[in-house]
């Protein structure tokens, strides 16, 4: 039963159900005699048209595997132990190629600058968290050291993050205020036991490192590094934005050196701004003064930083430079006394023995602990995947999640606050000639000397300072409102997951908005593929291209033929939408034109049975006249005629005898589409216009059997590889029937 493809056919030369392959040289037009590679190029073989039952046959498909219940046997050998080795310990692997000519110096250089960059950051952060400053410049030095064993990045500077730091201090806020450290002094007055309250901050804080090092941990051992997939790049930046916000506002306290209530939980933000609104007239001038100054002078620097980038050797370290400037003028002048600026106070020398987590906390932070989690790895593995790209290396997202992990998990002992990975630390690592994680070794070894003998000669460094050392930092996250502007031309729809996780965040506060983001996120994606773009493709000429009408002037519809594609897959929530656009696309009311057949068809029902009523009276009665032969004629005719047709019934017929369905975009169906598919088949075949379904992909297929689809009406025979080959299978079908019907006449 070979069946020759009519017209031309742009597919590859597939031979005939018998594995026949037509000949190169058959069909060649007068004419075209050239070089043989011409000829091959522009000839195109004939193919048999084949449906999806005729090419199971053909090709012989597989039965489905079954699935096993047996555990693949892992056997343990010298390689693949070695292989496992470098996985989850690297350095194991980078550090004997190490190019120590190459790549030593610049490794040094960068680790001094970037160290340079943690000791204030570290203050800084810490100050953010809500914590003692000590604990700033332990998570500067246990992490970044840590990195170097687990760490796949070559360029990330781990360590303290202003986002982090600001999800870590709205939650110490929240279960630890101040308020439940006052003390009552003699008797009257109550104040704040700092030294009570740090305490039990930083054993919360701890406690929450560690679970967010296990959570990392749990997701990078079990392959989930994807989950940071669920956090868009819009969805990112927005919530960094709006996180900068609320670092902004949590350092204004300190900008003009007036006391607040420390607040959480929804419009959190709000209130904290009214506050410092209405204690503006309290302003503490020195305080004020001094902060003003230091952002001017950072911001002036870092300006020529970034200016004269390609001249300097290494960034010129503004912000260490402010913080002894300012410690020396405070200790010289005594700021504390005579004016009432705020100093940071003792910074105990030193390393302290590791202290086992508070477990009863676990059930009170396990969602926070999830969040800065999430976040952390969010922003480690985009900054990572940005250098890997630029410099050719590749960046396991896994290892880089379990890495994470064991900073946090492991830091948490040691009183670390949780850690990511900053831009401006690892652009200046990059810029100043780092190579790999020594540059990070030796960056936490200039940490380990202040935490040991440095640290407490910053007894008198004004907080104001390091507000604007915070401040100017944002810097960079603020930029991202330009984002609004690109999304507004580039699409609308991340402008809006962006704006939405920006107010979100804002009012909800960190831990909650981030949850709302996230899940409005995904309902943007269901959105979209309810608001699929649906097309009718129509044929380009000479080819079988086939391309949507509506924006292609060459593609010219088959004639009879409506062909529908959707730009998304089917599935219970888009699957009526896709219905009702198919039979809006066809041009007819098909809901319509089968309720006005059924009426018909009603109709001619009561007229039958009243045409069989009067017969049989008259053949009660033994009367005969002509009017009755008519009758009877007529009854006689429809009894012996088939079932009904639009054009017997007096109905408008469609303008197409049949609606091919590209199921190209199809990627999986359930229960629901199932369901409307088989409706779809049998509303068209009730106004007698035929369905076929081409490109369908074989998952889907197999699909559709297991859900019962195909049944005596509906056939793979119906199914096409390509619409293409349904198109010609369709005009063949046509051109048979009109031959047949011209036989009968």
């Amino acid at each position: 039963m070979a069946r020759a493809l009519l017209g031309g056919c742009a597919l590859p030369c597939c031979g005939t159900r018998r594995g026949r392959v037509a000949g190169t040289k058959t069909g060649i037009q007068e004419g075209q005699v050239g070089m043989a590679a011409e000829m091959a190029l522009s000839h195109r073989a004939p193919r048999e048209v084949l449906s999806e039952a005729e090419l199971e046959e053909v090709a012989q498909r597989k039965p489905p595997a079954k699935p096993s219940v047996r555990l693949r046997k892992i056997r343990c050998t010298g390689s693949a132990a070695k292989s496992l080795l470098f996985r989850f310990l690297p350095f194991l692997y980078w550090l004997p190629r190490y190019p120590v000519k190459d790549w030593l110096l610049g490794d040094i250089t960068s680790g001094f600058s970037v160290g340079i960059m943690h000791l204030p950051q570290g203050l800084a952060y810490a100050l953010l968290a809500g914590l003692p400053p000590v604990t700033g410049l332990y998570s500067s030095f246990y992490p970044v050291f840590l990195y170097f064993f687990f760490g796949t990045s070559r360029h990330n500077s781990v360590g303290p993050f202003a986002v982090i730091s600001v999800m870590i201090g709205s939650l110490t806020e929240s279960l630890l205020p101040s308020e439940d450290f006052l003390e009552s002094v003699n008797g009257s007055n109550a104040t704040v036991n700092e030294a009570l309250r740090d305490a039990a901050r930083v054993e919360l804080v701890a406690t929450v490192t560690v679970l967010a090092g296990i959570f990392q941990v749990a997701l990078g051992l079990l392959q989930f590094g994807f989950v940071v997939t669920y956090l868009s790049d819009p969805l990112v930046r927005g919530y960094t934005t709006a996180a900068s916000v609320h670092v902004l506002v949590s350092q204004l306290k300190n900008v003009f050196g007036v006391s607040v209530g420390e607040y959480s939980g929804p419009l959190s933000l709000f209130v904290t701004v009214i506050e410092i609104c209405k204690k503006l007239p309290q302003t503490n001038v020195g305080t004020l003064v001094t902060a003003i100054i230091a952002m001017v002078a950072i911001f002036i620097v870092k300006e020529l930083n970034h200016k004269f980038a390609t001249k300097l050797p290494m960034p010129i370290p503004i912000e260490l430079i402010t913080i002894i400037i300012s410690t020396g003028i405070s200790y010289g002048v005594n700021l504390s006394d005579k004016f009432g600026i705020s100093v940071v106070g003792t910074i105990p020398s030193g390393l302290k023995p590791p202290v086992v987590p508070n477990f009863s906390y676990f059930g009170q932070v396990a969602g926070n602990a999830f969040a800065i989690a999430v976040v952390g790895y969010a922003i480690c593995i985009s900054l990572g995947k940005i250098f890997a790209l630029k410099h050719g290396y590749k960046v396991d997202s896994n290892q880089e999640l379990i890495a994470l992990g064991l900073c946090n998990f492991l830091g948490g002992f040691f009183q670390c606050f949780a850690i990511s990975c900053s831009m401006s630390r690892s652009l200046v690592q990059e810029t100043t000639g780092g190579n790999s994680q020594v540059a990070g070794v030796i960056s936490s070894l200039v940490i380990l000397v202040t935490i040991l003998k440095i640290g407490e000669l910053f007894y008198d460094l004004p907080k104001a300072i390091l507000a604007a050392i915070i401040i100017i930092n944002l810097k960079g996250m603020f930029k991202q409102f330009s984002d609004l502007s690109m999304l507004w031309k580039s699409n609308r729809v991340d402008l809006m997951v962006w704006i939405v996780t920006f107010v979100a965040t804002l009012l909800l506060n960190l831990d909650i908005g981030l949850a709302a983001s996230v899940a409005f996120g995904l309902l943007t994606v269901i959105f979209r593929t309810q608001l699929p773009h649906y097309s009718i493709l129509g044929r380009i000429s000479n080819t079988d291209v086939y391309r949507d009408v509506a924006e292609y002037e060459m593609a010219q519809e088959v004639p009879g033929v409506k062909i529908f594609r959707s730009s998304c897959t089917l599935y219970f929530a888009n699957v009526e939408l896709y219905a009702d656009a198919l039979k809006k696309k066809s041009g007819i009311d098909v809901d319509r034109l089968i309720q006005k057949k059924k009426k018909a068809l009603k109709k001619l029902k009561k007229q039958q049975k009243k045409a069989e009523k009067e017969k049989a009276k008259r053949e009660k009665n033994t009367e005969d006249g002509p009017g009755v032969a008519v009758i009877e004629l007529s009854a006689g005719e429809s009894g012996a005629s088939s079932e009904p047709t639009l054009r017997s019934l007096g109905l408008p017929q469609p303008s197409f005898h049949a609606v091919i369905l590209d199921f190209s975009s199809v990627n999986f169906v359930d229960t629901v589409s199932i369901k409307i598919l088989k409706n779809i088949f049998r509303d068209f075949r009730d106004i007698e216009v035929d369905v076929f379904i081409a490109s369908c992909p074989g998952p889907v297929l197999a699909q559709l059997e297991r859900g019962n689809f195909f049944s005596s009406t509906i056939t793979k025979h119906s199914f096409f590889p390509s619409v293409h080959d349904a198109v010609e299978h369709v005009s063949r079908e046509r051109r048979q029937a009109s031959a047949d019907h011209s036989t009968r006449m």
